[in-house]
């Protein structure tokens, strides 16, 4: 795609990068709240790529990503475009939450609708003035509260052109997921969008590791796509391929004790911990159900029964 691009009331010619603010909603003060946008129009033709980060407020790690990405990029030397929307829940980001003012998620709320709740006019202004104007996307997030999860796309991988974006990005772990009702890759993905769902870190912390993986990902898929050509491919291994996860829940409750790291690689029925109660009368072991690698885990050790206390990737012989 190439020439022209209209976003809102905003006219981007080749060769510019601009940054606007699409309006979505006043406060109860009547500040007016705009959904932040960078557009780098490239001067040669190519696809057109977005970014969006924090359509969990809460999910930080992506705004930074995305800020070294555009830090990167030329308009004179990008062949296509790209719509970044580094803050897509402006009103949970400002509130460091998950959620919007009513408690909604956004991320079960696309495609949405002009007349909706807040959240589902949000997503409406989104999918219209961004996604629809697009031929890719990357969408990035973090584990929500209280956890960590191991850098990783999400994806369906039994699509053709997504699973050789996947390729591309180059995560630690590429897994085939379906998509959740009302979500933003749902949504993407039903208009026929090639989307990479980017997790990686823990709400409200930058996590250094995360960041790199994350604006390298970015940059290969972009040299995949022949949008940049001076970019070279990192030399880490290939993405290790994932068909099935699980969480592992605590078989009661009391204070968690965790033997094993994000990242480790683990057999079927190693000892992944102990839960104690407060007066170390009683013991629980946790056991792992097959083999697999740990590619989340919960941070706060204060557990109940039932609870997700570790998520494991299955490793296929």
């Amino acid at each position: 795609m190439s020439g022209v691009i209209q976003i809102g009331n905003a006219t981007i010619p080749p060769g510019e990068k601009r940054r606007l603010e699409l309006p979505v909603a006043r406060l109860p003060t009547q500040t007016m709240l705009g959904l932040p946008v960078t557009v780098i129009n490239g001067t040669r033709s190519g696809p057109r790529l977005w970014l969006s980060a924090a359509i969990h407020g809460d999910e930080i790690n992506g705004v930074e990503i995305i800020r070294q990405v555009l830090h990167q990029i030329s308009p004179r030397q990008l062949c296509g475009s790209i719509i970044a929307v580094p803050i897509v829940n402006v009103f949970g980001f400002i509130e460091q939450s998950r959620y919007l003012p009513d408690r909604r998620d956004l991320n079960r709320s696309f495609p949405g609708s002009a007349r909706g709740s807040l959240a589902s006019r949000l997503a409406h202004l989104f999918m219209k003035e961004v996604v629809m104007r697009c031929t890719h996307g990357i969408d990035l997030h973090t584990a929500s509260h209280h956890r960590i999860n191991l850098p990783q796309i999400r994806a369906n991988l039994g699509d053709r052109e997504t699973y050789r974006c996947a390729q591309a990005f180059g995560a630690p772990l590429m897994i085939h997921a379906t998509t959740r009702d009302g979500s933003l890759r749902q949504a993407a993905t039903q208009l026929g969008i090639p989307v990479l769902l980017y997790e990686s870190g823990e709400a409200l912390r930058f996590d250094a590791e995360a960041i790199a993986v994350g604006t390298r990902g970015i940059m290969q898929v972009m040299a995949m796509l022949g949008m940049i050509s001076d970019f070279a491919p990192s030399p880490f291994p290939p993405s290790l391929e994932v068909k099935k996860t699980q969480w592992v829940r605590s078989p009661s409750s009391g204070i968690l004790h965790l033997e094993v790291g994000l990242g480790q690689s683990i057999s079927k029925k190693q000892r992944l911990g102990i839960i104690c109660d407060a007066f170390g009368d009683q013991t629980m072991k946790v056991y792992a159900p097959f083999d697999g690698v740990i590619i989340g885990h919960t941070q706060n050790p204060l557990v109940n029964q039932g609870d997700a206390i570790l998520n494991l990737a299955a490793i296929e012989p």
